[in-house]
């Protein structure tokens, strides 16, 4: 590791010690560049953690968390930093409101700058005049899903062509089929149900990911399927607005709230559902549609945002239109009768493909000048 000019710096909302989606973009991501043959070293300033992480590092990675939760101590950290060692190949810049800062590390490293995009945060124009006129600054952009590509180069005017999709991936060791878990069964009296399930953050700025799509649906399921139980894995500040939706819908006992669930809990949670469902409006993508699948649930997807190639265009599981209560009743009940399998087809979405890719466009990123 004797080539400075090798060296990768992210800026990144938040990864290890992160809950949710990008989080785990982040973690994938920053294993996969510690991992590039041309790479000295990777550091990474996290600017939030939820909780303390044990997973253990990459050899290659400098994780820099002592200024979390603070936005002026932040960018004091990360300048400190930068201006001792000015040597970097790429500034990477996990989040689009991250930009500003991102843009002065590649003025004072004069190292390209690439920014990462994932989902609706990226969709339309952001709060910030300034952020938005940067947005046409880096050198590439990388987008989660086509969608997101299309979006962001609708409003922003970058070139399309410094744009890359690059998909989240699924660890398809990590997560597999495995019977339901009995305790699990027990503690949400989850006994003799069909039972629908989705996982995500229950969070207001979060209510297009398909929660009361589903719950507005299951009134009309009940007469197909009697013993039908909707499982809400997550936690958040929307939970008592869906717990109160669901009293009005007549259905509360029908809706079990599992609360927060821990990374090394999720396969077994996969694993209570027949059917995961998710019939987003503003879904970036949807790591949680991957881990579902390699679980080998049957899954159910929006065909109007990332979902649909999560699902390869419906290849993987059942696409709907979120907005149609007729069609999402109707791809659950199709769901209903898939076998519980891993989909053939899921490998393109491997930790090894993702790597794959992600090296590919290193190649290109580390040769373009800033």
């Amino acid at each position: 590791m004797t080539d400075n000019a090798n060296r990768i710096l992210c800026l990144v909302t938040d990864a290890f010690g992160g809950h949710g989606g990008i989080a785990k973009f982040n973690r994938d991501f920053l294993r996969t560049i510690s991992n590039y043959p041309s790479c000295s070293e990777v550091i990474a300033f996290p600017r939030l953690r939820s909780h303390q992480s044990k997973e253990i590092l990459p050899s290659r990675l400098r994780y820099v968390d002592q200024a979390i939760n603070s936005k002026p101590r932040y960018i004091a950290t990360v300048l400190l930093n930068t201006l001792r060692n000015r040597r970097f190949g790429l500034i990477v810049c996990g989040h689009i409101n991250l930009l500003p800062i991102a843009w002065m590390l590649s003025i004072i490293t004069r190292a390209p700058l690439m920014l990462i995009i994932h989902g609706i945060d990226a969709w339309l124009p952001t709060k910030s005049t300034f952020v938005n006129h940067l947005a046409r600054k880096p050198s590439i952009f990388l987008a989660v899903s086509e969608v997101s590509k299309e979006r962001f180069v609708l409003w922003s005017k970058a070139d399309s062509k410094k744009g890359y999709v690059l998909p989240n991936c699924v660890d398809l060791t990590g997560f597999s089929p495995s019977p339901k878990n009995p305790m699990l069964v027990e503690r949400y009296r989850l006994k003799d149900k069909i039972v629908l399930m989705t996982l995500g953050r229950l969070v207001s700025q979060d209510r297009y990911k398909g929660f009361d799509e589903t719950l507005e649906v299951l009134p009309e399921l009940l007469k197909d399927i009697s013993n039908v139980v909707y499982l809400i894995c997550g936690d958040g500040e929307d939970r008592s607005r869906l717990e109160a939706k669901a009293c009005s819908l007549g259905v509360a006992d029908r809706v079990v709230f599992s609360g927060l669930v821990n990374e090394s809990e999720k396969g077994a949670h996969y694993n209570l559902a027949d059917v995961f469902v998710m019939p987003s409006r503003g879904e970036g993508f949807g790591i949680v549609l991957l881990e579902a699948m390699a679980c080998g649930i049957p899954v159910v997807a929006s065909k109007l945002d990332g979902g649909r190639e999560a699902l390869l265009d419906g290849q993987l599981g059942v696409l709907v239109d979120p907005r149609d209560r007729t069609d999402v009743r109707r791809g659950i009940l199709e769901a209903l009768k898939r076998p519980r399998q891993i989909p053939d087809g899921l490998e393109y979405f491997s930790a090894m493909k993702f790597q794959q890719r992600v090296h590919n466009i290193l190649d290109r990123a580390m040769s373009v000048s800033a």
